[in-house]
């Protein structure tokens, strides 16, 4: 048999017997009687012929196609640059907040800046001009924003969650969950100097935690295992409608100036 039907053979995994070294009886060894198979050509060539066709036909992949053209692990969403996390984003399909969405809405703004604003979920309106706090709250949120010395887009602003919840309900925690690593992916991107978290269910999803817009105002807090400080005060929405809340705003804008000031100063 040929060197070529051997490897024809031996990639199909059809073990060739092969006649015993008659000499080895001949010395006095005692070996077991084995069948012999011995293979003619004439046996092997429908072998041969079918091996040809498939190693002609590009459809049919060999043994080592498979282990070439695996295909690689997606990459992890913390290693993300900006472009892929915006794909991802649009991709996602990790909470049912994905089959009523018209778009995503990552966030907007400077990339390189010491302030990020993040709300708690997109609105219709939002997701319509493709951009958060938009409409009466984003005005308001100008103005704030003014008051700091600072434009809309000197600062960077998102949200918990990248889709609109359903009929704007408030967003769940299995919701800010399956949002979570985007949004951590956003701040470790940006490196910002400080966060301001609007409202407080924006607050308790993004720290994981049942303390009141009362008991979370006034301090600093911080993101799992990121070193950023996260001061809370309230979301421009409620300010609409609860005017005498500004002055408690105002004092929180105050702080978080004051940080912002003393982080630039070092």
């Amino acid at each position: 048999m040929s060197d070529r039907q051997n490897a024809y053979l031996k990639a199909m995994g059809i073990d060739i017997w092969v006649e015993r070294n008659p000499s080895v009886q001949d010395v006095g060894i005692n070996v077991s009687a084995e069948p012999v198979v011995t293979v003619t050509d004439s046996q092997f060539s429908p072998v041969i012929k079918i091996a040809e066709s498939l190693a002609k036909d590009d459809s049919v992949a060999t043994f080592d196609d498979h282990a070439e053209n695996k295909i690689p692990p997606a990459p992890s969403i913390a290693s993300l640059s900006w472009p892929e996390l915006q794909t991802a984003v649009a991709q996602c399909t990790n909470c049912e907040l994905s089959r009523t969405r018209a778009k995503v809405l990552l966030g907007s703004g400077a990339k390189n800046t010491p302030l990020m604003i993040i709300g708690d979920a997109p609105t219709a309106e939002d997701e319509q001009r493709g951009e958060p706090f938009s409409g009466e709250a984003g005005k308001l949120l100008n103005a704030m924003l003014k008051a700091m010395g600072y434009k809309r887009n000197d600062v960077y602003i998102s949200n918990v969650i990248k889709c609109r919840t359903a009929n704007g309900q408030e967003l769940s925690v299995d919701e800010a969950a399956a949002c979570e690593d985007y949004l951590v992916r956003q701040v470790n991107l940006i490196q910002p100097k400080m966060i301001l978290a609007l409202g407080s269910v924006t607050a308790q999803r993004l720290l994981k935690s049942k303390s009141t817009m009362a008991r979370l105002r006034g301090q600093l807090h911080y993101l799992d295992n990121i070193n950023i400080p996260v001061i809370v005060s309230y979301h421009p929405a409620y300010l609409l409608v609860s005017p005498n809340e500004k002055r408690k705003a105002w004092e929180d804008l105050q702080m978080a100036m004051k940080y912002l000031a003393a982080e630039k100063s070092l």
